[in-house]
């Protein structure tokens, strides 16, 4: 990858969240929000956020497509473009959106770049805390500049803290992790903001994060944090997590050891 552009699109992303999104926190009107489907909400703010990001990310790197949320939700056939020979930028302009539009946190501001159908870089901005965590493939995970490294030992279930984000979960899957969820020291519905629960796992807030609804946007840029970081994310199948994928569920864990501990016990054979 070129030398500076993971700085320049750090950078931007800080930019656009600074002179868009950020403005318009706790200052939105009943006209700028408005609802995708029932309980997902955009603001003015997302859309003209992804815009700017759209504009700077081909600008940065040209030749490159952007599949973008907002766009993605205008025109379901933008998401084809994820399969495209060259360059992709997946792009969540607020994700959290919910919490941004009632005025809460967290929320925050991903960028990732796709290669051959695999992250190569990821960018989260914690909007809020201007807090940036970066990842590029097999160069590490830095918070701030700060290298990441998750934890190495595996404590056991009773011993660890985690969410598990279960509304679209099938029926029977989620009553097994209803009646497991106990077995933990800490378990959470989660903050409504996958930017917020795969940073969480790296610096080890919690140690494993459960999901099921898996929109490249949301999951490519932390996955791929987690990862550099020393953890695994993978399907609750055991299999690898790719931008591409939307079903089998997804186990977010500080390593592969607290990952089968958590696998096992919500979701025993």
């Amino acid at each position: 990858m070129r030398d500076d552009l993971i700085d320049q699109v750090a950078d931007l992303i800080r930019e656009v969240a600074r002179t868009i999104v950020m403005p318009r926190w706790r200052r939105l009107d009943d006209g700028e929000i408005h609802q995708k489907s029932p309980g997902d909400l955009v603001t003015i703010a997302d859309q003209e956020s992804e815009r700017a990001l759209t504009a700077g990310l081909r600008r940065l790197l040209p030749g490159s497509v952007v599949v973008g949320e907002e766009a993605v939700a205008a025109d379901a056939s933008v998401l084809d473009r994820l399969g495209a020979d060259g360059p992709v930028w997946l792009v969540d302009p607020v994700d959290g959106t919910n919490n941004f539009a009632s005025g809460e946190g967290p929320f925050a501001v991903m960028v990732a770049l796709v290669r051959a159908g695999e992250p190569a870089a990821g960018w989260i901005l914690d909007a809020p805390g201007d807090r940036m965590i970066v990842a590029e493939q097999s160069s590490g995970a830095f918070i701030d500049g700060v290298r990441l490294k998750t934890r190495a030992d595996d404590p056991g279930a009773a011993a660890l803290t985690g969410s598990i984000s279960r509304t679209y979960f099938p029926a029977d899957l989620r009553a097994d992790l209803d009646a497991n969820a106990h077995r933990f020291g800490r378990v959470t519905a989660g903050h409504h903001c996958a930017g917020y629960e795969y940073p969480s796992v790296a610096t080890d807030e919690q140690q494993f994060a459960v999901f099921w609804r898996i929109l490249p946007w949301d999951h490519t840029p932390g996955s791929l944090i987690v990862r550099e970081a020393g953890g695994a994310v993978l399907h609750l199948d055991g299999s690898a997590y790719r931008p591409g994928d939307a079903d089998r569920g997804l186990l977010v864990a500080a390593n592969h050891e607290i990952w089968h501990t958590v696998r096992g016990t919500l979701l025993p054979p």
